[in-house]
């Protein structure tokens, strides 16, 4: 099991690649430089590095992978910073939890879902980087680490097979737990949601469950299966949340209406993983807050072009010690993580 708990501070890193390509990167950092006769804004160089995943798209909808480190601009709360490791078609290892819900009101879907995500897997582990690896997660009342990441797609076929639940939702404890998991992983981070957005029984509430995404580093990818096409009966406000949520991490939602679209739902993901931009950055100059989370923006050049990344991470803030909250418990009060 992977061990739990927030970091002290930031933001976690590509320690691979920093071991690989960079060279082991110190963590200290260097004293903040006041501005003359003013106290609302602090400067401080980070030696930290903070990378950025963006896919692009044209006006079609088309996935873009030609462009060049001239083409983007990444802002960091307002501050532009040089773009100092940058990548097309990443070979950095890939980690993904698949999460699926296995709640009473997916149950007539479970079959499908579960065969879908067998076809995923395979190709993805088949195909990708042999550092690649899978990690399942199934939630209802409980979340239930089914297996933890592997290369071995064996192993994960055979756990899916026997995938099964029902009661409740704890959709947002499963992403939660699921960061945690992932936080401590090298490279790129992933969470792969199949749900229908319900979510009933989650001790942790959507901005906690989203923060521990975006400190592992995590890009979500909700697949929403409707059992309920009439939008009176659907969960309209979980699909919302999931839409808010990838929208955060720099991922996107997809909406499959039946087996065929959620075999699309899923090559298309294999497809902008493959496709992705991987951009790294040292901080300099960025005017702190009081606010640990940093706002970031990436542009590319092209009007015709729209970049998707994240929109911030956790860093440093005026106090220094980048932290955003008190550490929290390693489980949610009267819940168990099986």
């Amino acid at each position: 099991m992977a061990k739990y708990g927030w970091k002290g501070s930031g933001t976690a890193m590509f320690r691979w690649l920093a071991k690989t390509r960079l060279g082991l990167i110190p963590a200290a950092l260097v004293a903040a430089v006041a501005l003359l006769g003013q106290e609302a804004a602090v400067f401080r160089d980070n030696v930290t590095q903070v990378h950025v995943i963006a896919s692009v798209k044209n006006a079609k909808g088309d996935l873009v992978g030609a462009l060049q480190k001239s083409d983007f601009r990444i802002f960091d709360n307002g501050a532009e910073q040089e773009i100092r490791v940058f990548e097309r078609q990443s070979a950095v290892p890939l980690s993904i939890a698949l999460l699926i819900d296995v709640s009473g009101s997916t149950a007539k879907d479970l079959k499908y879902e579960t065969d879908s995500a067998t076809k995923f897997l395979k190709v993805l582990l088949s195909e990708g980087n042999p550092e690649d690896a899978g990690g399942l997660f199934t939630f209802d009342s409980d979340v239930t680490e089914v297996k933890h990441f592997t290369h071995n797609f064996a192993s994960l076929e055979n756990a899916l097979k026997y995938v099964h639940g029902s009661g409740g939702t704890s959709l947002y404890d499963a992403i939660y737990f699921a960061a945690h998991d992932l936080e401590d992983r090298a490279g790129r981070k992933v969470i792969v949601i199949i749900s229908d957005g319900g979510n009933t029984t989650s001790t942790m509430p959507i901005d906690r469950c989203l923060k521990a995404a975006q400190f592992a580093d995590a890009i979500i990818y909700p697949v929403v299966v409707v059992p309920i096409t009439n939008p009176a009966g659907r969960n309209t406000g979980g699909e919302h949340a999931l839409i808010f949520m990838a929208e955060g991490t720099g991922g996107r939602t997809f909406f499959p209406s039946a087996a065929g679209e959620l075999d699309q739902a899923f090559a298309d993901i294999i497809n902008e993983l493959r496709t992705q931009y991987f951009m790294a950055f040292y901080p300099h100059n960025v005017p702190l807050t009081q606010n640990p989370f940093h706002k970031l923006e990436v542009k590319v050049n092209r009007p015709d072009l729209r970049v998707s990344a994240r929109n911030g991470y956790y860093g440093e803030s005026e106090n220094g010690d980048g932290s955003s909250s008190a550490p929290v418990a390693v489980t949610p009060t009267g819940r168990k993580k099986k």
